[in-house]
């Protein structure tokens, strides 16, 4: 896609969601501001029976569901689980807890950070952390659930990934290197740079082997949909630790062009409602579209082999036997 067709696609209306979501539990990671926070808000006001804020900030968690409430007039539908996206241990515990729900319908795994700047977190660097690692953690852990739910209920369940058109504006330079993962831990500038587009980039090919994956594996023929979606370019906290001349680009841009956080918030909700056709998919203007050409190349499929199988192998090293539940 060129940056013309890319603006283009920013510009195109998004419909109001409509669908029901009557007697489903939903769940959305970073929801206490931004896009989880608006996706949450449409989850209640389209009937949705539990909507579970995931969300770092208890406090910022309450403050965001006294609000919802306000706004829906619908009590007793939001609860407030604590999670924190950078600890891996704090991931696999709201597994757990998740484990205890009668139904799961659907996950919308939205927390992420944007940094411009080498930032680590016990001794891996914080975007590829939270976007990546910490994302699709969480995502495997809580596919038993989501099939089992699916199998009482008659209906597959989703998990939708939060992604952005910035995967195609990626150099990834990383891919040179012998191990891609251990590359995401230098402070090189050129890395860094281009560290937010390559997460979103890696989102999209996770989604990708990991769907391709659930068809080969003992779990083809359970009822899971699993996809991503660009909300476009938004009005939201994303941005807030970018910093230098990026952060003044990125302003720009977002006072020429940008959605509001609702109607950004509208496409995570249209991927949940999606059907079978968007499994593996990348999802933006609320339908399947096709990803960036180098993610559709020969090279492309490579890489994503290549990633898939790095991050694998460090997710059976947080947590054994993880891949089994794919």
């Amino acid at each position: 896609m060129t940056s013309i067709s890319a603006i283009r696609a920013q510009l195109q209306p998004i419909p109001l969601p409509t669908q029901s979501f009557a007697d489903q539990t939903i769940i959305v990671t970073g929801s206490n501001t931004g896009l989880g926070f608006e996706a949450a808000l449409h989850f209640v006001r389209l009937n949705a029976a539990r909507v579970i804020l995931a969300v770092r900030s208890v406090k910022k968690g309450d403050d965001a569901k006294a609000s919802i409430e306000t706004s829906t007039n619908r009590k007793n539908v939001i609860e407030v689980w604590q999670v924190d996206m950078s600890d891996y241990d704090s991931i696999k515990a709201f597994a757990t807890r998740c484990d205890s729900l009668d139904r799961l319908d659907a996950v919308i795994a939205n927390a992420g950070v944007l940094r411009n700047t080498y930032e680590e977190s016990d001794g891996t660097e914080i975007t590829i952390k939270v976007n990546v690692i910490g994302t699709f953690l969480l995502a495997i852990n809580l596919f038993p659930v989501l099939r089992r739910s699916g199998a009482k209920v008659g209906k597959a369940s989703r998990l939708v990934v939060t992604s952005s058109v910035m995967h195609e504006e990626a150099k990834f330079l990383e891919r040179k290197e012998p191990s891609i993962f251990q590359a995401f831990n230098k402070n090189k500038k050129s890395y860094i740079g281009d560290r937010y587009s390559t997460s979103k980039l890696l989102e999209v090919f996770l989604v990708r082997s990991l769907a391709a994956a659930i068809r080969k594996g003992p779990h083809a023929t359970e009822p899971l949909i699993l996809n991503d979606v660009n909300p476009g370019l938004c009005h939201s906290e994303l941005d807030k630790e970018a910093k230098g001349i990026a952060s003044y680009i990125l302003s720009v841009a977002k006072a020429l062009m940008a959605r509001t956080t609702e109607v950004g918030g509208r496409t995570l909700v249209h991927s949940a409602a999606a059907g079978t056709e968007s499994h593996g998919q990348y999802m933006s203007e609320a339908k399947v579209k096709e990803p960036s050409t180098f993610v559709r190349s020969a090279e492309g499929a490579k890489t994503q082999e290549r990633v898939h199988k790095e991050l694998m192998d460090i997710l059976e090293t947080i947590q054994p036997g993880i891949t089994d539940k794919i």
